[in-house]
């Protein structure tokens, strides 16, 4: 995620960024460019007035046309945003239940054994549920505490040391029966957050809504130069463009924004928030 302040928008204006949409369209524009300069050129100078005068009431269409994918766009501008937001606060609610069982572990508990378990599982968990968000199963991030076994759901494997570890502290009458209820809703609240990012990542977009907003902004475009040609001649190259580049962004932004678990730069800082995890719960259990 990138970190900007947003008080000096003036500058990124001018400034291209690696996740700005501009360079992944640069060749569709420069393809859109050529297609406006010779539609253009064929009806500037080929066709005759009687010919023309069908072709320039083309353009009324395109002012019923542009209300309609607006609201598509916005629409499906909203729809990825209200995902990115979701899991943004599905992350904050795992960093609240993490600290709060750091809080309770560390009223309850005084051996030292027990103490360090709770502090390098906690984070374990966060760190795996990224891992498998991103399918990569990396365990380097993971202090080696249990013997995880690849290919299977790592934090499911995590929940259930930590749940049976609770259990056991109980029935040896280290743990109330009231202290350990607090703590099983802190691991049930660990794999209800699981369940949310789960289903944010596997449950895109119908597919069919997806293409049908592609391929009414190509068709769009397309028909742009026809009815716009004789009122603009060639200028209507940077405005095809211009407005290519707008509505292709806004799917492109989209798309971006609907799975926020990755590593592109507008996805959610879940590095940083795993690791402020680890540094929290560590100064609570030291």
């Amino acid at each position: 995620m990138i970190n900007y302040n947003p008080k000096e928008w003036f500058i990124f204006i001018f400034r291209i960024s690696r996740a700005d949409t501009f360079r992944k369209l640069l060749p569709l524009m420069v393809a859109v460019s050529v297609y406006s300069g010779g539609i253009a050129f064929v009806e500037l100078n080929y066709l005759t007035s009687d010919e023309s005068k069908y072709i320039r009431n083309f353009g009324m269409i395109h002012g019923v046309l542009g209300f309609v994918i607006s609201l598509l766009l916005v629409f499906r501008t909203n729809t990825a945003y209200d995902r990115w937001w979701e899991g943004r606060k599905v992350w904050g609610g795992l960093t609240n239940t993490s600290r709060n069982m750091a809080i309770k572990v560390s009223a309850m508990l005084r051996h030292e054994e027990d103490r360090r378990f709770f502090r390098l599982m906690i984070p374990n968990f966060a760190f795996a549920l990224k891992n498998m968000l991103r399918e990569n199963e990396n365990f380097e991030e993971l202090d080696p505490v249990l013997d995880l076994k690849r290919g299977r759901h790592l934090p499911n494997q995590i929940a259930s040391a930590i749940y049976s570890r609770v259990n056991s502290l109980h029935e040896n009458g280290t743990l109330s029966t009231s202290q350990m209820l607090a703590l099983s809703a802190d691991v049930h609240a660990l794999t209800d957050h699981t369940g949310a990012c789960e289903r944010i990542k596997n449950t895109p977009i119908p597919f069919t809504y997806s293409v049908f907003i592609k391929k009414f902004v190509f068709f769009y475009v397309m028909t742009l130069p026809f009815g716009w040609s004789f009122s603009l001649g060639y200028y209507i190259i940077p405005v095809v463009v211009l407005i290519l580049y707008a509505l292709a962004s806004l799917e492109l932004i989209a798309e971006e924004i609907e799975n926020p678990f990755g590593t592109d730069d507008n996805d959610l800082p879940t590095d940083q928030i795993c690791h402020n995890i680890r540094k929290h719960v560590a100064e609570l259990l030291s």
